[in-house]
């Protein structure tokens, strides 16, 4: 089902360019928003778009800054509900079907602290709980930004990056093996 759904997504972006912001601001919202993130392979389809960034049909500014843009609304809004319900959040559905998430969001948090927000934009499972845990945490909005902000603007460019390059050394091998310029 995921493979359909990167398939259709790449597809459509190399189809209308001019809506590849909008896509990667809406993946990333969701890769960042509590709950939906364990259910879209926006990164996975992030690195898709990298690719075809490498092939040229794409230009980096726009999908970096409509990523960053979702990152930081989808993380913020985790955190907002994290804060407006408290610790109980962390028990309803779909966080009470793997509790061990949690549990590892908390463990993370007890071991680095407020930079446990910039680690987890890296990190899938952990990306999926830390914002909340943050929220209901009551840490204060400015902490959290402080390491948000950064935290976002990385991974929505490093993402789609990480598929340019592997991209570009596909394409590279590709025209050594075939002798092609």
């Amino acid at each position: 089902m995921f493979e359909s759904i990167v398939q259709f997504a790449t597809d459509f972006v190399a189809t209308h360019s001019h809506w590849a912001p909008v896509l990667a601001f809406l993946l990333a919202f969701f890769e960042t928003l509590a709950f939906i993130s364990l259910l879209v392979p926006s990164t996975v389809i992030l690195v898709a778009v990298g690719t075809l960034i490498a092939a040229g049909a794409l230009d980096m500014l726009p999908i970096w800054i409509g990523a960053s843009a979702g990152a930081l609304t989808g993380s913020t809004l985790s955190f907002a509900l994290g804060r407006r319900f408290g610790p109980a959040v962390l028990s309803a559905w779909p966080m009470n079907r793997d509790p061990s998430l949690v549990e590892r969001g908390r463990a993370a948090f007890a071991r680095w602290g407020t930079p446990a927000v910039l680690v987890s934009h890296f990190f899938g499972p952990l990306r999926s709980v830390a914002f909340i845990i943050a929220g209901a945490s009551a840490m204060r909005l400015l902490a959290f930004q402080l390491v948000n902000v950064p935290g976002s603007l990385a991974w929505a460019y490093l993402t789609p990056k990480s598929g340019e390059i592997g991209g570009e050394i596909v394409g590279a091998v590709w025209r050594a093996v075939s002798g092609g310029s």
